[in-house]
């Protein structure tokens, strides 16, 4: 089977890190791949093995990805002998990854995002690469007019203008490039209908807007019972204990209202209304 690229936006932060050293760590055998449903036995359709992942992406900060390995280890996320012993393959993943979005000029940052993606599918004989957002989320976006046609999105780009949120320039590129999206995050990202538009032209997928791998995951296992049950659920709230970075990111009341607004339209919508309650977030160093 093919060789598989898979192009990170926020490539050197925490969840990107974690999946690039789980991949190589299953490659080199110090792991298994126990809770990867996808290389369960029986699995419907041919997915590319993890081990046959080459790994790319975007970022803006500067640290490398095997000291953030380090760090991780340190934290107790990953075994703190793995960054050491994948040092080649986090090396060679790091060597992949390009100066992701600054504020700028909005088409000029666009060619040099679909370059970077185009590149690297080159570089490594891809047969395809799939672009997946797990940056910090952004604040929700006000509709705007070139929001609705690729025609007028294109042409605001043109001539220079930032328009786009990162997320959405960052699906712009990937649609550009040919390859298919995921929002791993809340933000905004493929779901503008101009960016709709040029998906459904260039003939790639996208999908999502949250993993949902915590809280919020926790709420789509259980509310779906309590729904089946016909039980009433009057109250609702949660502790998020943020690591990562996360609670730096979200102390920003607008990027924290998008994340709030992903994981409260979890359980209204199962439920069918609105459930009493408040999250509460905890950073963990």
């Amino acid at each position: 089977m093919d060789k598989l690229g898979v192009w990170l936006i926020g490539a050197r932060g925490s969840v990107a890190t974690t999946a690039i050293v789980g991949a190589a760590a299953i490659r080199a055998g110090a792991a298994t791949a126990q809770g990867c449903v996808s290389e369960s036995p029986g699995f419907p359709g041919s997915l590319v093995p993890l081990t046959d992942l080459a790994f790319g992406g975007h970022d803006i900060t500067e640290t490398s990805l095997r000291k953030r390995a380090e760090q991780l280890g340190r934290a107790g996320v990953i075994s703190p002998d793995l960054p050491e012993l994948l040092a080649p393959d986090l090396d060679a993943a790091d060597a992949e990854i390009r100066p992701g979005y600054v504020p700028g000029d909005g088409g000029r940052t666009a060619t040099r995002l679909i370059d970077d993606i185009t590149g690297f599918r080159a570089r490594h004989g891809l047969a395809r690469v799939v672009v997946v957002n797990v940056s910090s989320t952004e604040p929700p976006v006000d509709s705007r007019p070139e929001f609705e046609r690729l025609a007028e999105l294109e042409e605001r780009l043109a001539a220079g203008d930032d328009v786009l949120p990162p997320s959405s320039l960052y699906a712009y590129a990937a649609f550009q490039a040919g390859c298919g999206y995921v929002e791993f995050t809340p933000s905004t990202g493929p779901t503008l209908p101009a960016l709709a538009e040029l998906a459904a032209r260039r003939g790639v997928p996208y999908a999502g807007r949250d993993g949902k791998t915590g809280e919020t995951l926790v709420k789509s296992a259980l509310a779906p019972m309590f729904a089946d049950r016909a039980l009433r659920v009057r109250s609702w709230s949660g502790v998020n204990l943020l690591g990562g970075g996360d609670g730096a990111t979200l102390a920003d009341p607008a990027a924290r209202s998008s994340k709030q607004l992903s994981k409260d339209q979890v359980v209204a919508k199962v439920l069918g209304g609105p459930v009493e309650g408040r999250a509460f977030a905890e950073e963990l160093s």
